[in-house]
């Protein structure tokens, strides 16, 4: 009564080909393509761009939120100056951008 999606068909219809059956998972696939996975491998070749071109005197964005000019570049290791005589060693895959030329950090009163 409620099996009607196990029953066979009838002798009078043809069964649906796997290619039919395929089309909606194709289509699924083509979708999170080009919403999910090309803008991520985009926006992972624009860092590794900006990382591989850093140089001293840079300002840059740390993911902690570290805010700091880069003093020194070494093959993993940036060395940062976050203040006068401080300088702080991170790691190249931690940077996560530059810093715009207008948002320089102003001290709070």
């Amino acid at each position: 009564m409620f099996s009607l999606g196990l029953m066979a068909p009838s002798p009078g219809q043809g069964q649906v080909s796997a290619w039919v059956q395929l089309v909606p998972l194709l289509f699924i696939f083509v979708i999170f393509y080009f919403l999910l996975i090309r803008p991520a491998r985009k926006r992972q070749k624009q860092v590794q761009q900006m990382l591989d071109a850093l140089k001293t005197g840079d300002k840059i964005v740390t993911s902690g939120g570290l805010l700091g000019t880069v003093v020194g570049v070494d093959r993993n290791v940036v060395q940062l100056r976050v203040a006068d005589k401080v300088k702080v060693d991170v790691t190249r895959s931690s940077i996560v951008a530059l810093q715009d030329q207008g948002t320089t950090p102003r001290a709070e009163p």
